[in-house]
């Protein structure tokens, strides 16, 4: 039920949607929150460090990881401060990396946690945060609560939608989401070009159904590349607060490379996502 949860504060972007939104799920769930904000260090200052010797480079590296670090700990303070006025359970952590390493680190870091909380990628500004919902995503072997950067205010998970395929990360992702699910007003299924098969949006809102869940199915047919778009039209159009979709990867030999639907909802969401692969 969501009582142990990590969010990751980025430590070169803002820290308000998901600091807001995981300090509000907190108190509603009554949770355990643990924060995790990473400082990169230069791949520059790396590579000197592998081409180079003596004091110079390890003076130049040293500077180099204590300014990551700094970076790391003023997002954890942004955090401690909206954390500690909200009197909740927390713990902290904050440290420096090479990109490639942190990626691995708070991959590995979110296998212990009910859900990891992230903020969207931003293409328009690079920054290696950008990189961790995928990390996130394809290595925690959980769900991912994914923040729009736009966003403001606490989750409202009072109108649910799940975008259903009937495949195993549909599937996952609906379970991972019971929760919400199970406190929702309304669940709408989602179902876009959808086939005959086992697993059908009436067979799941029967499944539902069971659990005391109502839902109802509205189904879109539409060209492969708008599907984002179609998902993001109902989302408005039904007032809904929450989506919960499987995050899909490329292929298997390459799932760090996103799938057509997910990359798109990376890029233009607009309410938060739940995800899970």
């Amino acid at each position: 039920m969501f009582r142990n949860i990590l969010v990751h504060i980025p430590s070169e972007r803002p820290v308000r949607p998901v600091i807001e939104v995981a300090v509000a799920l907190t108190i509603a769930r009554r949770s355990h929150l643990d924060a995790v904000a990473i400082g990169y260090e230069s791949m520059s200052a790396a590579g000197m460090l592998v081409e180079g010797a003596g004091a110079g480079v390890a003076a130049v590296m040293g500077a180099e990881l204590e300014r990551a670090q700094e970076r790391a700990n003023t997002a954890i303070a942004a955090f401690e401060i909206e954390a500690k006025l909200a009197k909740i359970a927390y713990g902290v952590r904050s440290f420096a990396a090479i990109p490639v390493e942190a990626g691995q680190t708070i991959g590995a870091l979110a296998r212990l946690y009910d859900m990891t909380i992230v903020l969207q990628p931003e293409s328009s500004k690079a920054s290696y945060d950008n990189e961790i919902p995928q990390q996130i995503l394809f290595n925690s072997g959980g769900p991912m609560l994914m923040v729009p950067h736009i966003h403001k205010g606490p989750l409202d998970a009072h109108q649910v939608g799940i975008a259903w395929d009937g495949s195993r990360l549909a599937a996952r992702a609906v379970r991972d989401a019971m929760p919400f699910l199970m406190g929702a007003k309304a669940v709408t299924v989602i179902a876009i070009n959808e086939e005959a098969g086992e697993a059908s949006s009436d067979q799941l809102v029967a499944h539902l159904g069971r659990r005391g869940i109502t839902a109802r199915v509205q189904r879109l047919t539409m060209d492969r590349g708008n599907v984002q778009g179609a998902i993001l039209s109902v989302a408005a159009e039904s007032n809904i607060g929450l989506l919960v979709m499987g995050g899909y990867g490329h292929s298997r030999l390459q799932e760090r490379i996103l799938g057509g639907v997910t990359r798109s909802m990376f890029d233009c969401m607009t309410v938060p996502v739940l995800m899970s692969h």
